[in-house]
């Protein structure tokens, strides 16, 4: 197996990420560490080429480490660093390059006080979180009992030189906190940085990625910024990735790309987010935020009425900080008597043209817009499947309403039945939030 090391002997400064635990390679949660991880290396410029997922074994875990230590200058694991048996990563890392583990009082120590405020009973398998290589730096963790390490282990065969491992548990909050902590501050005084990255990640709603990335073709074929396409469900992105001595530099690198992509695709974007991992929001609700800030530049207030996502849009709505001050409230209307009753729909215009229809459509919006005393009202009603379709109203058939100071108007959408019902559900409240920001903004 090759090095990698170039001819005058310095090692590659390039990262690799190793992520422990049976439970990723099932699929029962998701590896949302690696992606936050590689975002951070990249804000710090250290090149990353790799990233593996081993189970719970030891012996897979003492050859995946090996294998990493002749390829990259840095390995940083996640996982495998709690009290139980099947927590290997630290035994796997001492046999790995034949060193002893040693305990640590003053981590013991750490871990009792923690469990003692926490009300908790230390039981001896705890203990074994005190232990680590010898040789091996604490990283501290300041929000569990499960501490990490900083270690350069001695050199074993086709080993890189200056070889490091970090590692980190698999609970995000806990492996952020070390991170911010002590990780990136000891990373920033390496020699691993090849230059600094920054990153910009446009956003949009409503259009496919195949148009839009032939409407960009000629960017995506750019090398410094990079331009790329990442698609998710009703949103497209496009990140742009520059490379600099500084990051003054890299962002001047972007600059001219964001305003050229800017006056490409014009309202299509709803959102520009600057800088690696900055954006919490996602899909609907970070459309909710950009048009509760839109209302609030307004001084407007907004209502939802919701059939077929059974508050889709509120929880859209609701997962934006202080959203409280524009977004008044909203109705769940599944059955026709609550449509009814709560928000005012004449039950003669339910009996001629049914709930999935533009009047019911155009009659909640209103409901709920004078019910509420909202300035702006959104309502959709439809067939979210995977049943109660008919031949004139199919699965995936919405019809959305918007209500405001010069009146209503509805327009339906047909998503198809082979989205699947949370899919249409989640279109359709990105969609609705989506109408009404590009309304706000024909307004001026």
């Amino acid at each position: 197996m090759s090095t990698s090391v170039p001819d005058d002997g310095v090692a590659v400064r390039s990262a690799e990420i190793l992520c422990v635990g049976t439970e990723l390679l099932l699929g029962t949660i998701p590896n949302g560490n690696a992606r936050w991880l590689a975002e951070q290396l990249a804000a710090l410029g250290i090149p990353h080429h790799r990233q593996l997922v081993v189970g719970d074994n030891q012996a897979r875990l003492i050859t995946a480490v090996q294998e990493a230590a002749t390829r990259c200058r840095l390995l940083i694991t996640t996982g495998g660093l709690g009290p139980t048996p099947d927590d290997l990563t630290t035994e796997a890392l001492a046999a790995a390059f034949g060193v002893p583990l040693v305990e640590h009082p003053q981590v013991w120590n750490d871990i009792q006080a923690k469990l003692s405020a926490q009300g908790r009973i230390c039981s001896p398998s705890n203990r074994k979180q005190a232990l680590l290589p010898q040789g091996a730096e604490l990283l501290p963790n300041p929000t569990g009992t499960a501490p990490g390490m900083i270690w350069s282990p001695p050199a074993v065969g086709a080993m890189q030189p200056g070889f490091t491992v970090l590692t980190f548990p698999g609970v995000p909050s806990e492996m952020r906190a070390m991170w911010e902590a002590t990780a990136a501050p000891w990373l920033r005084q390496s020699d691993l940085a090849e230059g600094v990255f920054a990153s910009r990640m446009l956003r949009f709603w409503g259009v496919r990625e195949s148009a839009l990335a032939e409407q960009v073709g000629d960017l995506l074929a750019l090398e410094n910024p990079t331009v790329a396409p990442y698609a998710g469900a009703g949103e497209v992105k496009l990140r742009i990735t520059a490379r600099a001595s500084s990051p003054a530099l890299a962002e001047a690198l972007l600059d001219p790309v964001e305003h050229d992509l800017l006056k490409r695709t014009g309202p299509a974007c709803f959102a520009v987010d600057r800088g690696h991992g900055q954006a919490a929001l996602d899909g609907p609700s970070a459309l909710a935020a950009v048009v509760l800030e839109q209302l609030r530049q307004r001084g407007e207030t907004l209502a939802v009425a919701e059939s077929c996502t059974g508050g889709g849009i509120g929880a859209a709505l609701a997962a934006v900080p202080g959203a409280s001050d524009v977004w008044l409230g909203g109705v769940i209307a599944y059955a026709n008597r609550i449509k009814q009753q709560v928000l005012g729909v004449p039950g003669l215009l339910l009996e001629r043209h049914g709930a999935v229809s533009e009047p019911v459509a155009l009659a909640m919006a209103e409901g709920a817009r004078d019910r509420l005393g909202a300035t702006w009202a959104i309502a959709v009603t439809g067939v979210a499947g995977p049943s109660g379709g008919s031949a004139d109203k199919p699965v995936g058939l919405v019809h959305m309403a918007l209500a405001g100071p010069s009146g209503s108007t509805s327009k339906p959408v047909q998503f198809g039945s082979q989205r699947g019902r949370q899919l249409i559900q989640t279109l359709t409240a990105g969609e609705a939030l989506n109408r009404l920001r590009l309304q706000l903004l024909a307004l001026g």
